[in-house]
């Protein structure tokens, strides 16, 4: 068995600053978009208190199917809730959910150094920011935008698709002077059911890498669509999978709900000394 201490262990709470994800527990905007200052800091709090050690704030819904807000748009959503953060609570690490250089370079500006979480598998430019700046970089498997997701039924190994993505990944990451980048499958992004769950059977795979392991497993529709439930019912669901991320070498897992998922992991740390 693993011994807990061989690896570090940390939850990352999901912070949606949308109106259109698609748990709807998990938005901070009102209808209409508008912003709920209170409501996005009673979040903040109840995640912190359940254990949270990553604030992941996205601005831009990325689901699939969702349509892209513009850049202005991320970005009015998001500055307001970065200068509420700084001015009224100190917290765990934060980490931003977008695609877009810009939207980067501004939020550090507000807040310093965070970790770039980027669903889009990385641009140049991206890529050359987040170099220049000196921020830690997840890196996740996709494909085509969240608009028109293509799946990938052409191939007949995901495993050895996935492996040749992070394969690239790691050689530009360190073309562009990133040092540090977390590896995420890229669950429910641009693959069938059976493929995500192919993925987090086999995840220990990726453990060759030497990289960080998010999962981001939390009430997606390869969880929930084969029971026959809604986002909103899947929360056992959940916590099975990240019970058997957790088994697979995941370091990091991506979830709405901290205080479940870390019963998760407590009961992962006492089986695995």
């Amino acid at each position: 068995m693993e011994d807990k201490r061989d690896r570090k262990i940390e939850l990352m709470g999901i912070v949606n600053l949308t109106d259109d994800s698609f748990f709807e527990g998990s938005r901070i905007l009102e209808k209409g978009g508008v912003f709920d200052p209170d409501k996005f800091l009673a979040r903040i709090d109840s995640m912190v208190m359940e254990g949270a050690d990553i604030l992941d704030l996205g601005a831009c819904s990325t689901r699939p199917g969702s349509d892209s807000v513009s850049e202005e748009t991320e970005w009015v959503r998001l500055e307001q809730a970065l200068r509420l953060l700084v001015s009224e609570r100190p917290c765990p690490r934060v980490s931003i959910d977008t695609f877009r250089p810009g939207i980067v370079r501004g939020a550090f500006d507000i807040i310093g150094p965070f970790i770039v979480n980027d669903v889009s598998g990385g641009s140049e430019t991206m890529w050359r920011t987040v170099g220049d700046l000196g921020l830690p970089y997840v890196a996740m498997h996709t494909r085509g935008t969240p608009k028109d997701m293509q799946t990938l039924t052409d191939y007949d190994d995901i495993i050895s698709e996935v492996e040749s993505f992070f394969e690239d990944i790691s050689r530009t990451a360190d073309s562009y002077g990133v040092k540090e980048w977390i590896l995420d499958p890229g669950f429910g992004f641009a693959k069938t059911v059976d493929q995500n769950w192919l993925l987090l059977k086999e995840l220990d795979i990726f453990k060759k890498f030497g990289r960080p392991i998010l999962a981001g497993l939390s009430r997606k529709s390869f969880l929930y669509k084969p029971l026959g439930i809604t986002p909103s019912e899947a929360l056992p669901a959940t916590c099975a999978a990240n019970l058997m991320a957790l088994q697979g070498g995941a370091s990091i897992l991506r979830v709405h709900d901290i205080a479940p998922a870390r019963q998760v992991l407590e009961v992962f740390n006492r089986a695995s000394v």
